[in-house]
């Protein structure tokens, strides 16, 4: 159990878990004083001994489940497979004791592999220890990608001279029919045989999967989250869109952890090379007293307009929790929703967790009706006629949306009085440039309105804008 204990421990550092000496030794003695039957109390007293970051809890129960979830239950899950697809007339314990009953009136004894009787008998401790050592011989730990896969499956299989005994079970058959076994049962028997060989080689391909898992866990984790940073918001599904809260977070928090390390830079300053020298004249030019430039960078005000219309309702969604998860990196953030209607929603971010204010706020915030027809020029005016106010040379504005109008006046003389009133005003839009324009898009009549006019389709993108507007 301690090896087993060192071993999960060099898993969690290699997938990016940082574990230290003593929490390690706090896991042992955690162990020592519970009761090792109950999984979930297991499981618990090496979280908390081991596992210091909330972040880190979601790779730490995926590694726990793949590393101490014995293989031994996805072998029995195959080979009932196999049985059940046998029909509801199979009975293995018959179908053995009419082969051992075949074997005795044969003339000849008939030698067997270890993995025939294994496979046979379905003795899956025996196969889970073969199987195991064949995947060791076959340098199965090496495994670094899904490409891998097929050939170390396939490698395992050759150590365990699988074919060898599929023929040696079929020749068995043969055999027995000669002895006296009827052609219904000899039948049942190949037909059993092929099933076995089947469920070995998706059992051996589960290791192979197990192995790959464990042991790359963090490029797996890191491969699935690119995945998803390319991918368009409009094809994410409800499954993928729970895991992107959680890439959002991290691409937040790193986020957080580049600005923590600019504002210490930012409070010493550049080296003043010229005043420095100036004022170490009395040394004789030798920097004994080091100068810096102090500088200070303003945090934006931060005012967002959001088209929540089911069009681009995940754009905003993901925007809206990048901005409020970064909130501290402006001085203030007012964030409006809008389909033709547009409402103020910045309350309900007070009051609410993150998540459900979003969701709530997806849904008009009970300030806006979110089931009609965009209207982005009636949506421009009522800003400008209630809020133009909350603008200033100090305040970054931020809209999203796809500029599809439905023919209606799109009103850019609204955005030009924002644009003169803000810093900047950046809009990003899910739609490619090349359909900027064409259709019911007014685009074009609002981009010498704006200071940046950006695609934004995946997360990767929406990213890329954040990072310029706060770093």
């Amino acid at each position: 159990m301690e090896q087993k204990i060192i071993d999960f421990t060099n898993l969690l550092r290699k997938s990016g878990i940082r574990v230290s000496v003593a929490e390690s030794i706090d896991a042992f003695s955690s162990i020592d004083e519970l009761s090792l039957g109950d999984r979930e109390v297991f499981k618990d007293a090496l979280r908390c001994t081991m596992v210091k970051r909330g972040e880190d809890i979601p790779t730490f129960d995926s590694l726990f489940d793949l590393y101490w979830s014995a293989f031994h239950d996805n072998l029995r899950e195959s080979f009932d497979e196999a049985n059940e697809g046998m029909g509801g007339d199979f009975d293995l314990e018959e179908m053995l004791k009419a082969i051992a009953e075949g074997m005795e009136g044969m003339q000849g004894e008939m030698d067997l592999s270890e993995l025939a009787k294994a496979l046979l008998t379905q003795d899956l401790n025996a196969l889970e220890k073969m199987i195991r050592e064949a995947a060791e011989a076959a340098g199965t730990e090496r495994i670094e990608n899904m490409l891998q896969l097929g050939f170390f499956t396939r490698r395992t299989m050759e150590q365990l001279d699988a074919d060898g005994a599929g023929d040696q079970m079929r020749d068995l058959a043969q055999e027995l029919r000669d002895a006296g076994l009827s052609d219904a049962q000899v039948d049942q028997l190949m037909e059993l045989v092929d099933k076995l060989m089947e469920a070995l080689r998706q059992s051996v391909r589960n290791f192979t999967e197990r192995e790959l898992q464990q042991r790359n866990f963090d490029y797996m984790e890191k491969f699935r989250r690119e995945s998803l940073l390319e991918k368009s918001f409009y094809n994410l599904t409800e499954d993928e869109i729970k895991k992107m809260r959680e890439v959002v977070n991290r691409l937040a928090q790193r986020i957080k952890n580049v600005l923590s390390i600019r504002k210490r830079r930012l409070k010493r300053g550049k080296l003043d090379l010229r005043t420095m020298l100036r004022r170490n004249a009395g040394h004789g030019g030798v920097p004994f007293e080091l100068i810096f430039r102090e500088r200070r960078k303003d945090r934006p005000k931060l005012v967002i307009l959001c088209d929540v219309s089911s069009s681009v309702a995940n754009v905003s969604r993901f925007m809206m929790q990048f901005t409020y998860s970064l909130q501290e990196c402006f001085t203030k953030i007012r964030c409006y929703v809008f389909v033709s209607e547009l409402g103020e929603v910045t309350p309900i971010f007070k009051e609410m967790d993150i998540s459900d204010a979003i969701e709530k706020a997806l849904d008009g915030g009970d300030v806006i009706n979110v089931y009609t027809r965009s209207n982005f020029g009636h949506a421009f005016h009522m800003f400008w006629q209630n809020w133009l106010s909350a603008i200033d040379n100090k305040t970054t504005v931020l809209i999203l949306g796809d500029a599809r109008n439905n023919y209606n006046d799109p009103r850019a003389w609204c955005l030009r009085d924002i644009h003169k009133k803000a810093k900047n005003v950046v809009w990003l839009n899910p739609e490619s440039p090349s359909a900027w324009g064409f259709g019911d898009s007014v685009m074009d009549k609002y981009l010498p309105y704006v200071d940046a006019a950006e695609e934004c389709r995946n997360l990767k993108q929406l990213s890329k804008v954040i990072d310029r507007l706060i770093l």
